[in-house]
């Protein structure tokens, strides 16, 4: 779009902002309001949003309201992670981009902040499985990324995720918190590497990480907001009810965490749905506000 164009050209502060959470992550028409609000939420902060996805066989760096419509009402739009990417551009397809193909293109056209919900990880019974997100192998590529983020979602294995993370040398930063948010629960109760308190800290810290030429990206977690964020032992429940109907159910691979998330939906009475819209456009906010601290120095 000319306006993203225009501010990379100008260093204004772009977020880039994933399109599987509108089309697989909330249902129609939660998951087009939540996208207008983050959208909103990025403009508010005074930068400039930029929703990727791919229309037709073509990537889009922002999309239009009538294409912002089409992936949210689109039952039969495809996931891509980033090595589907070849496949979907050169078939002609329609797909919503996850963290690491949204992370990829963000990269490969300068825009270097961006904004989702909970990223993926290391999957419960993983040693056995090896159902590993591929986000973390892109978090370790992506040199010089700020990604905000609640953490990564409930359903995985979170302390298996933190050690990864660290391998990799991607650096976990808490936003206001001194534990890892976990999705929709405001903790996890495991710590974060360090805490920063103001998104002008958080710029900095990101900007230090750049001009060292340090590898990875940089994790910016804030928590739910605590008046939506739901008790963790509700959370465990619903995800371990979740977790065996997935398996009597035989789904594996990219359909469990659709399958997840739309169980403890209904075992929580909606109060998921709630606390991952919240958490979401809150998180782009932020990422709005880091973007326009970036561009300013």
């Amino acid at each position: 779009m000319p306006e993203i164009e225009e501010a990379i050209r100008q260093n204004v502060g772009v977020v880039a902002l994933e399109s599987t959470l509108i089309s697989h992550g909330l249902p129609w028409p939660d998951n087009l309001e939540t996208a207008r609000k983050s959208e909103a939420a990025v403009r508010e902060a005074g930068a400039i949003p930029a929703t990727i996805a791919v229309l037709n066989g073509v990537i889009r760096v922002g999309l239009t309201e009538v294409e912002l419509e089409q992936v949210s009402r689109s039952g039969r739009i495809l996931k891509a992670s980033r090595r589907d990417l070849s496949l979907v551009v050169s078939r002609g397809l329609d797909a919503a981009t996850t963290v690491s193909s949204t992370l990829w293109i963000a990269r490969k056209v300068g825009v270097g902040v961006l904004a989702t919900g909970g990223l993926g990880g290391v999957h419960r019974g993983a040693s056995t499985t090896f159902d590993i997100s591929t986000d973390l192998d892109e978090l370790a590529r992506s040199d010089g990324m700020a990604i905000v983020c609640s953490g990564v979602k409930s359903i995985l294995d979170i302390p298996a995720t933190l050690e990864i993370l660290e391998t990799r040398g991607v650096a976990v930063i808490g936003y206001r918190t001194d534990t890892f948010p976990a999705f929709t629960t405001v903790s996890s109760g495991l710590p974060v590497d360090s805490r920063v308190d103001e998104a002008g800290d958080a710029a900095r810290l990101v900007r230090s990480h750049r001009e060292l030429g340090l590898p990875g990206a940089v994790m910016i977690a804030q928590p739910v907001p605590e008046a939506v964020g739901l008790d963790r032992q509700i959370m465990e429940t619903a995800l371990a009810e979740g977790l065996a109907k997935a398996k009597a159910q035989g789904i594996t691979g990219k359909a469990i965490t659709p399958f997840l998330l739309d169980h403890i939906r209904e075992a929580t009475g909606g109060r998921s749905l709630q606390a991952n819209r919240s958490l979401i456009v809150a998180n782009a906010g932020l990422a709005g506000e880091v973007a326009v601290r970036l561009a300013d120095h």
